[in-house]
C-alpha cells in the first residue's frame, strides 16, 4: 500500500516507522548542524591564541573577526591564531546535552539558592496539577449544564466568551497581590489559562450529543435528572475525557508564564537561571524533560482512555 493514500491509514508497521521517524529526523537535523563544520558553524572556537592579545583558548569568536585578526597577524609577520569551526554557545551539542541531563540529576548545584533539576519538576508539576484540577472541578459542570441546557447556555457562555480572549498573565500583578507571593498566584494564571477554554469546549461536546439518545429519553419518560445523568453524562463520557487530556496540554503552555510571578521556582526558574549563567546545555536538557514529561503523561492517558473506552478510539 502507498504511503500516500488519500484517506486511508497506514499498516501498523508504517505507522510505528514513521512515528519514530518523526523523533529521529529532528535529531539527526540537529547532530548535523552539530557535527559538520562546513553546514553551519559561524563561529571559529580559538585552540592557540597565537599573537592576538584578547584570544583565549576554547574563546568563541566570530569567523569574520578570526580571519580579519589572522590576516592582521600574517601581515605584521607574528604568530598566527588557530582555531576550529564551532556554533554559538546557545546551540550546544547533543551530547553535551545528554551529558548535561545526567549531571542534572547527579551533581548537587554549584551555587546554594539553586534547586536540583528534580524539584523544579516537583514544583511545577504541583503547579499544574491543582490549577487544571480547580479548572476540572468547576468547568466541567458548567459545560456540561451549558451544554444541557439553553438556560445555562445564555447565562454563562456571553461573559465566558467574552472573558477567554483577555491574556492570563495579564492577571499577574493582580493574582500575588491577592493570593500572596508564592504557590497560589501560579495555580491562579493556570485556572484561568485553562477554565474559560475548557467551559466552551465541554460544552460544544456535550451538544454534539446523538439527539435520538435524546429522544429516546424523553419518549421512555425520563425527567431533567435522569436525562442529565444517564444519558448525557454516559453519553460524552468518551469524547469528555478526550477533551480534558487536550485541555491539560493548554496547562503547560501557561507554566512558563505562571512561574515567571510570585517567587521564583520551578522549571521556569531553573532554565531562567542556566540561561543567565550560559548553561544553554542545562537549558536544553530542561526543556526536553518537559517535552519527555509531557508526551510520557499524555500517553498514559491514552492508554488508560482504551482501557476505559474500547469501543472508541481515543488515539
Amino acid at each position: 500500500m502507498s504511503l500516500f493514500s488519500v484517506n486511508k491509514p497506514l499498516n501498523p508497521r508504517s505507522r510505528k516507522t514513521v512515528t519514530i521517524c518523526s523523533f529521529i529526523l529532528p535529531i539527526l537535523l540537529w547532530c548535523v548542524v552539530s557535527y559538520v563544520p562546513f553546514i553551519w558553524h559561524p563561529m571559529v572556537e580559538i585552540t592557540q591564541p597565537g599573537s592576538v592579545s584578547y584570544f583565549r583558548e576554547n574563546m568563541l569568536v566570530d569567523k569574520v573577526l578570526f580571519k580579519t585578526e589572522s590576516i592582521n597577524a600574517a601581515e605584521k609577520g607574528t604568530e598566527l591564531p588557530a582555531g576550529i569551526p564551532a556554533n554559538p554557545v546557545y546551540l550546544p551539542a547533543p551530547h553535551e546535552v545528554v551529558k548535561a541531563f545526567y549531571a542534572s540529576f547527579t551533581t548537587p548545584p554549584t551555587r546554594s539558592s539553586e534547586l536540583w533539576l528534580h524539584e523544579s519538576l516537583w514544583s511545577s508539576l504541583q503547579v499544574i496539577f491543582y490549577g487544571f484540577l480547580l479548572s476540572s472541578i468547576i468547568g466541567i459542570p458548567l459545560g456540561i449544564l451549558a451544554g444541557t441546557y439553553d438556560f445555562f447556555s445564555r447565562l454563562f457562555e456571553p461573559f465566558i466568551e467574552f472573558f477567554r480572549y483577555l491574556p492570563a498573565p495579564a492577571f499577574g500583578a493582580l493574582a500575588v497581590a491577592i493570593l500572596g507571593i508564592y504557590q497560589a498566584p501560579k495555580i491562579a494564571i493556570i485556572f484561568i489559562g485553562t477554565f474559560f477554554q475548557q467551559v466552551l469546549i465541554v460544552a460544544n461536546t456535550t451538544r454534539k450529543l446523538d439527539p435520538a439518545l435524546l429522544e429516546a429519553g424523553q419518549t421512555l419518560g425520563a425527567g431533567n435528572r435522569s436525562m442529565l445523568f444517564r444519558i448525557v453524562l454516559p453519553g460524552i463520557l468518551p469524547d469528555l475525557y478526550r477533551d480534558t487530556r487536550i485541555l491539560l496540554g493548554w496547562a503547560w503552555t501557561y507554566l512558563i508564564v505562571a512561574e515567571l510571578i510570585g517567587t521564583s521556582s520551578g522549571i521556569t526558574w531553573f532554565i531562567t537561571q542556566q540561561a543567565r549563567y550560559k548553561n544553554f546545555d542545562n537549558v536544553f536538557a530542561a526543556i526536553i524533560i518537559i517535552g519527555i514529561l509531557g508526551l510520557t503523561i499524555d500517553l498514559l492517558l491514552a492508554w488508560l482512555g482504551r482501557r476505559f473506552f474500547p469501543w472508541q478510539n481515543t488515539n
